[in-house]
């Protein structure tokens, strides 16, 4: 068996087909999965191909990581690999699936108190790639351990993700050529580019397999704290959010550290601001607070699950539910994955998962990348593409600081800032750099940018991964 792969050279393939043969037989791939048909929650069978699954990473194949596999609706066989990894840390891929990017999403006004139901969204990424939804790290959604000696970090992570993607191709050798990109958002700006460094250091090492890695891309990504926390004061006042006079003597009293505030002037103003942005959306300024569902990063674990709790006994007690707030859709995502006949469905092994979470915010990790931003550099400078986007509405992440971070790399502007169209209407602003790279708004969007605006950015992706403008 040959496999072609444009980025490396041609390999003997009488070795590659040996490579393989022995990898397959061993017990280092630790590998199961099943083609899932018909899904708990959809009528009728699946109209694309759902593959759920285990692979064993570490030493002893001790961590377990559960992933959804759904096969591009397009041309399988030559549209890009896309390997997703939803933020948090400790949040679901299957968040990534249904919330955002995936072929499903929750038909939320038929919820009645049963299993809830799907239906199909037009607007998939799975239009155009193949993409694995994966749940990491170990202690995320159905993923589990059978370590009693349990430590994660965002390294550790990394590299077992690269393991598993690794062992997932091996398993999958008919993919292997497919252009590879990795894509995430939210905390996944940290996740991405350390992984990505982790995989162009593999094949620069001739690490078999040889991954055909491509690029990458990230949403409304958490990157470096400098940029990322002193944007929100900047951000706020543009959108009208604090008066001139609050914005002009925070500018004065912090010097520009609003996330530390170092004199009482300063601490003040900041209290003010605050102030000002009680019932405001993080996620999505201009939409209602509601009750939420994704707790704030800052608040305790204890606060976190209790807020969780009270907003399950929220929805229980409305007749009718509230269903126009978004994330009472998230909430449904609890009764779906708790069920057993959907465990079963997927797979599921039996008692290595208690109480399903979206979000498991009790996660053991830590959190020891503090900047992504010299991986960002590294990784352009290798020639590998990058995408950056942001929801212009979103307060988690403000796209200042993210603009920022991006012409703080100092490469030269190839195409310089301008709107991007869909349908003929404006869809956001973009500007291309050397080194691959562009930054991109979505306008009207939140925290995170496909799950707000679908259209728009579907037609992003398409556009970016075909190497067409923007």
């Amino acid at each position: 068996m040959a496999v072609k792969r444009t980025s490396t050279p041609t390999r003997n393939m009488y070795s590659s087909y040996l490579f393989l043969l022995i990898l397959l037989s061993s017990s280092w791939l630790a590998i199961s999965y099943t083609t899932v048909r018909y899904l708990p929650g959809f009528q009728g069978p699946l109209p694309f191909h759902l593959e759920t699954g285990y692979i064993g990473v570490g030493e002893k194949n001790e961590d377990q990581l559960f992933y959804y596999f759904i096969q591009s609706e397009k041309n399988p066989k030559e549209d890009p690999l896309v390997l997703w990894l939803t933020g948090g840390p400790g949040c679901s891929a299957f968040s990534g699936l249904v919330y955002e990017i995936g072929p499903l999403q929750f038909d939320v006004k038929e919820y009645n108190g049963s299993l809830p139901t799907f239906m199909l969204n037009p607007y998939s990424w799975t239009k155009v790639a193949n993409i694995i939804f994966l749940d990491q790290p170990v202690g995320t959604g159905f993923s589990y351990t059978t370590s009693r000696d349990y430590q994660m970090g965002d390294f550790k992570s990394a590299k077992e993700i690269h393991e598993f993607l690794r062992k997932w191709l091996i398993s999958h050798p008919q993919f292997l050529s497919n252009p590879l990109y990795v894509g995430g958002d939210s905390y996944s700006g940290l996740t991405v580019p350390v992984l990505c460094q982790e995989i162009s250091n593999g094949i620069e090492a001739g690490q078999e397999p040889i991954l055909n890695l491509k690029g990458y891309f990230v949403g409304n990504p958490g990157t470096d704290p400098k940029f990322d926390s002193n944007s929100l004061v900047p951000f706020v006042h543009g959108m009208g959010l604090i008066s001139e006079e609050l914005f002009e003597s925070a500018k004065r009293s912090c010097r520009g550290d609003f996330a530390n505030p170092s004199n009482a002037l300063c601490a003040k103003d900041i209290q003010a601001i605050n102030q000002c942005l009680k019932g405001i959306n993080t996620v999505h300024i201009l939409e209602p607070l509601c009750f939420y569902a994704s707790p704030k990063p800052n608040e305790m674990v204890e606060e976190r699950r209790s807020l969780e709790e009270k907003n399950r006994e929220f929805l229980l007690s409305q007749s009718p539910p509230p269903s126009a707030c978004r994330s009472y859709g998230y909430l449904l995502s609890y009764d779906w994955a708790n069920n057993n006949t959907v465990r079963e469905a997927i797979q599921i092994r039996k008692g290595t998962i208690g109480n399903w979470e979206r979000c498991n915010y009790g996660l053991t990790f830590t959190k020891d990348v503090r900047s992504s931003l010299d991986y960002h550099f590294n990784l352009t400078s290798r020639g590998y593409r990058a995408l950056v986007y942001s929801g212009d509405h979103d307060m988690t992440v403000p796209f200042v600081g993210t603009q920022a971070w991006v012409r703080s790399l100092n490469f030269s502007i190839v195409d310089d800032w301008r709107s991007w169209s869909v349908d003929g209407d404006v869809a956001g602003y973009t500007r291309t750099y050397s080194n691959n790279l562009t930054f991109a708004t979505v306008k009207g969007a939140g925290h995170t940018a496909p799950e707000y605006k679908p259209k728009e950015c579907l037609a992003m992706l398409q556009r970016w991964i075909s190497h067409n403008p923007l």
